[in-house]
C-alpha cells in the first residue's frame, strides 16, 4: 500500500491577502488596462478562477486594492482644532508609508484609463469624501473636503517627486504651520 502525502491545508485569508498584495504590486507598476487577472493569479500561483471566487470582477479586485491602500479616515483622527498642523506634520515630516505611496501611484496610472477612473472617482467618493464632507460639516462641506484633500494630496506628490522639499529643518517647520494654517482655514471655513 502507498501512502498519499496529506494534502496541503487550505488557508482562504492568506490566499486572498497574497492575492490583494500581487494585485496592489501590479496596479502600481503598471496601467489598470493592462493588468489581467491571469497575471495576478500567476504572481501568486493560483488559477485565475480563483482570483475571481475572491473578488468577483477586476473592477471589483481594483475597488479592493484601493481600499487596502489608506481610505484617508486617520486625517479625521484627533480633535478637529489641531487638523492643520496634524496633518502638515504627517505630510512634512513624518515617515512615507508603503501603502499610501502605492495608491498615490494606483491613482495617478489610472488616469488613463476611462474604467479605472470611473472607479477611482467612485470609491473615492463613496469612501473618503462623504465621510470626510461629513466630518467637515457646514457650509459648503463638500468643496472645503475637496480643497483640504487637494491641498493635502499636492502636498504629498511635491514631496515624493522632490525627495523631501528639499528644505532645510527651519525651512520646513515653517512650512509645516503654513500649511497648518491653509489646512485650518479650510477645514473652519
Amino acid at each position: 500500500m502507498f501512502c498519499h502525502a496529506a494534502p496541503r491545508p487550505r488557508n482562504a485569508e492568506a490566499t486572498r491577502a497574497a492575492i490583494l498584495n500581487a494585485s496592489l504590486e501590479r496596479f502600481s507598476r503598471e496601467s489598470y488596462d493592462d493588468v489581467g487577472m491571469r497575471d495576478i493569479a500567476k504572481d501568486v500561483g493560483v488559477d485565475a478562477a480563483l482570483v475571481s471566487r475572491y473578488f468577483g470582477s477586476k473592477e471589483d479586485l481594483f475597488a479592493s486594492v484601493l481600499d487596502s491602500c489608506s481610505n484617508g479616515s486617520e486625517l479625521m483622527d484627533g480633535p478637529r482644532s489641531g487638523f492643520g498642523l496634524r496633518v502638515a506634520h504627517a505630510v512634512i515630516f513624518e515617515p512615507k508609508k508603503e501603502g499610501k505611496l502605492k495608491g498615490l501611484l494606483i491613482m495617478l496610472r489610472s488616469v488613463g484609463s476611462t474604467k479605472a477612473m470611473e472607479i477611482v472617482q467612485r470609491t473615492g467618493t463613496e469612501r473618503f469624501f462623504g465621510p470626510f464632507a461629513d466630518w467637515v460639516g457646514g457650509e459648503d462641506a463638500m468643496v472645503r473636503a475637496r480643497l483640504a484633500a487637494a491641498t493635502i494630496m499636492g502636498m504629498a506628490v511635491s514631496r515624493e517627486i522632490t525627495g523631501g522639499f528639499g528644505l532645510n529643518p527651519e525651512e520646513c517647520k515653517r512650512l509645516e504651520a503654513r500649511m497648518g494654517r491653509i489646512l485650518q482655514d479650510i477645514i473652519d471655513g
